[in-house]
Formats: structure tokens, C-alpha cells, sequence
């Protein structure tokens, strides 16, 4: 009998706007992955738009959460994405050492069954959310303790390791940004959406070659919300479809760049994001 990998994704839901699950449910789905909803808040629509309806779920996921863990349920992986409060931090903190349990006061890499993938969602651009907080900010990086992958972009790379913020590094920058990165997360790390001049890049690091690869893609188009998001799904479900982790990430910033381009084709503001709905049958290649 064939198995179907599981991946827990912990992020609020956004009824109108391409975002968080409503981007990761049809993306993990269309790569063969069983997408699990953790919805950390409901929301009318994201809050890119000027007016929204917000409930917050943060009193409701230890009843949500205890209902799995009466049933029995298991995962293959847990993806993070944008928590609110230092309070979830505390409750997604617990749902890993519960359904992924990783060995206390150790921060030594070595390979979980369950993979854990955290993408410390706090601002960009070098603006900060504005629900960021000191409190909530010291919880990110003790969630950052617990990843397999950490998947910053180069302002919450920053945050993460108290560096002054600035929109361009050298590479002997990044490598002391990427040392700084691997004292706090012992997996490996992805620093997303790096900008050089006409290309975006990620930069893959490996913790046990102590050296990160550069992946460039040529931009295609002005940047969208909801990108992000679609990024860390591809990436989590290649990852549990035992994609080595640079074709995962080619294939995720592959398939934003052709969403991005076809996007340009059709009526859509920025902020209802990337058209990405006719072209899922690409991840399924």
C-alpha cells in the first residue's frame, strides 16, 4: 500500500487574497502532500488590503491541537509561517516537541523523521511587522532552535542575529550573516529573495559544508504578495517528497517566476498577488 506524506502547516487563514494556507493548501496538495491546516487566525482577507475582518485563533489551538493528539494523528513535517503574538511561538514550540520531538538543550544538526521547516515571517525590506515585539522576537529565535530548514529573508536574517539591516551584503558579509544564522539554527538555511541588481537569488547553506550556494533567477516582473508563501510550500512539500534541497528551492523559485510572468496577463492588483491556480499541474512534473 502507498503512503501519503503528511505536513502540518501552522498559518492564518486569509479568505480573499493569496496568502499563507489559502496559497499552501492547493501548492502542497498539487505536489501529492496531504496539506493539514493549523489556522493561527481567520481573516476576511490579508492586510494588504485597506479594511478586513481579523479572529484571532490563539485561545483556540490547544482545543484544535488536543483533538490531534487524542486521535493519534502523525506528520511528516511542520511548516511555520506567520505567527502574531509570542504566545503562538509558545504554542507552535509545543506542537513540535509533541509531534516532532527534538532532544533538550541540544543544537547539534542531525536528521528528524518528522522535518520541521520555520519561515520566521517578521518583516521585509527592513521594515518590521507591525506586531513585532522584543518578547516575540527572543521566541523566534529559540523557534529557530528547533528547525530543520530556517527560511529568512535578509531582514528577519537580520533580526534573527541582531545585525544592522542593510539592502545589500558582500559575500564575506553573508558568510559572517550565515555563521551567525548557524549558531542559532542547526539545520540547514535558506536566505530567500536576496536582491543583485537584475536577479533575485536564494542562498542555500549546508551546515555540514559550512558553505551556501548561490541560486539566481533573472526578475521576470515587480515583486507580489503572497510569493513567500508560495516559496516555502514548494519547498516543504519537495522536501518531504525527498527533493534534495537545491532542486526544491529551483523548483520553487521556477514556479514563482512563471506565475509572476503569466500574472502580468491578466487583471489582478498587487495585492490580490501571483495568478498561480492555472499552472499547478507544473509542480506535479
Amino acid at each position: 500500500m502507498k503512503i501519503q506524506k503528511k505536513l502540518a502547516v501552522i498559518n492564518d487563514l486569509s479568505g480573499y487574497g493569496r496568502c499563507s494556507l489559502t496559497v499552501a493548501l492547493p501548492v502542497v496538495s498539487a505536489m501529492g502532500v496531504q496539506c493539514c491546516p493549523v489556522p493561527t487566525a481567520i481573516l476576511s482577507n490579508h492586510t494588504a488590503y485597506p479594511a478586513y475582518f481579523f479572529d484571532d485563533y490563539t485561545e483556540k489551538l490547544p482545543a484544535y491541537i488536543g483533538k490531534w493528539k487524542e486521535m493519534g494523528f502523525s506528520f511528516d513535517g511542520i511548516l511555520t509561517g506567520f505567527l502574531g503574538s509570542a504566545k503562538q511561538i509558545e504554542v507552535v514550540e509545543n506542537f513540535i516537541q509533541y509531534f516532532a520531538p527534538r532532544p533538550l538543550g541540544k543544537k547539534e544538526a542531525k536528521s528528524h523523521p518528522v522535518k520541521v521547516i520555520i519561515d520566521p515571517i517578521m518583516g521585509d525590506h527592513g521594515r518590521v511587522y507591525s506586531t513585532l515585539t522584543k518578547e516575540l522576537c527572543d521566541r523566534m529565535k529559540s523557534l529557530a532552535e528547533k528547525a530543520d530548514l530556517l527560511t529568512p529573508n535578509l531582514t528577519e536574517a537580520c533580526i534573527l542575529t541582531d545585525t544592522p539591516y542593510r539592502p545589500h551584503f558582500t559575500r564575506k558579509e553573508l558568510e559572517k550573516l550565515f555563521d551567525k544564522l548557524s549558531t542559532l539554527c542547526p539545520g540547514q538555511i535558506v536566505l530567500t529573495g536576496v536582491d543583485m541588481g537584475t536577479y533575485l537569488a536564494n542562498l542555500v547553506f549546508d551546515p555540514s559544508s559550512n558553505k551556501f550556494l548561490t541560486l539566481r533567477k533573472k526578475r521576470v516582473a515587480a515583486e507580489r504578495c503572497g510569493t513567500g508563501d508560495i516559496f516555502s510550500a514548494v519547498v516543504a512539500a519537495g522536501i518531504l517528497n525527498d527533493m534534495p534541497l537545491k532542486d526544491a528551492v529551483l523548483k520553487a523559485a521556477s514556479f514563482i517566476c512563471l506565475c509572476l510572468k503569466e500574472t502580468a496577463g491578466y487583471d489582478v492588483s498587487e495585492s490580490d498577488g501571483v495568478v498561480f491556480e492555472p499552472f499547478l499541474n507544473k509542480l506535479m512534473q
